[in-house]
C-alpha cells in the first residue's frame, strides 16, 4: 500500500487557498471593470402619477438599479409645461447629490416636461441617459381637444414645441433614445414621436399605456440603460 507523504495534506490545503485568493481577486477585478448602474428617474404622463411608473421601476429594481417614481401636479395639463418641468428639477436636487449623474426615463407628456428640464433647467449636466416612452417631440393632433395650458404646448407646431426643437441638438451631450410604437392612438402621428439626430426605435405594442407596463418594453429600456 503506497502512503501519503506527511506533506502532501500541507501542499493540497495550500493549493485550495491559493485558488480562493485567485478567485477573489478575479471577482474583484470583474467588478472594479464593471460600469456602475446610475440611478434612475422616472416620470409619468398625462393624468398619471407616480404608481403609472411603479411597474417598470419594481424590474429595474430586480436588475439591479436604484429606480425612483415621483409624481408632478397638477398631471392634467392644467399648468404650462416648463412649470412642471420645475418640479422635475427639485425632485432631482433632493434625490441625487450635486455633481451626481443619473439617467432619465419618460413617459408621453412626461418626456416633454424631461425635455425642459434638460434644455432649460440645466439637467443636461446632470443626466447621463434620457429615453421617452411614446412622447409627443413634434405634438399630437388629439391635444386639440382638451384647451388647457399643457396640452395647447402639445400640440403639432405650438410656440412651446418650436422653441424646444429649435435648439434639440443640446440633446446630444446626452445619451437619448426615443421609444416609440406606430399603433398609438393617443401619440397622433404616432411618427410624431421621432425627433431628427436621435436614436429612435419603433417598437410593436399595440396600446399607447402599454408602452409602461409590457415586458418587452421594460427588457428594451433595461437595456438602453445598460448600454
Amino acid at each position: 500500500m503506497l502512503r501519503r507523504a506527511p506533506h502532501d495534506g500541507w501542499v493540497w490545503k495550500r493549493g485550495l487557498v491559493l485558488a480562493a485568493l485567485l478567485l477573489i481577486v478575479a471577482r474583484t477585478t470583474l467588478m472594479a471593470a464593471s460600469p456602475t448602474k446610475n440611478p434612475v428617474l422616472l416620470i409619468h404622463g398625462i393624468k398619471d402619477d407616480a404608481r403609472k411608473m411603479e411597474p417598470m421601476a419594481r424590474h429595474l429594481r430586480a436588475e439591479g438599479w436604484e429606480a425612483h417614481t415621483f409624481s408632478y401636479r397638477p398631471s392634467w395639463g392644467q399648468k404650462w409645461l416648463d412649470e412642471l418641468a420645475a418640479q422635475v428639477a427639485t425632485e432631482a436636487d433632493r434625490l441625487f447629490s450635486k455633481g451626481q449623474k443619473f439617467d432619465l426615463v419618460a413617459f408621453s407628456m412626461g418626456g416633454l416636461v424631461s425635455r425642459y428640464y434638460l434644455q432649460r433647467l440645466g439637467g443636461v449636466e446632470r443626466v447621463d441617459r434620457f429615453v421617452t416612452l411614446s412622447t409627443p417631440h413634434r405634438g399630437t393632433w388629439l391635444a386639440h381637444l382638451i384647451p388647457n395650458a399643457g396640452c395647447r404646448q402639445m400640440r403639432p407646431r405650438s410656440e412651446f414645441l418650436r422653441e424646444l426643437n429649435a435648439n434639440a441638438d443640446c440633446l446630444t451631450r446626452v445619451r437619448f433614445t426615443s421609444l416609440w410604437t406606430p399603433f398609438d392612438t393617443i401619440i397622433l402621428p404616432a411618427h410624431s414621436s421621432e425627433l431628427p439626430g436621435v436614436r429612435c426605435e419603433k417598437l410593436p405594442v399595440l396600446l399607447h399605456p402599454l408602452m409602461v407596463v409590457q415586458p418587452s418594453v421594460l427588457r428594451r429600456v433595461a437595456a438602453v440603460l445598460a448600454e
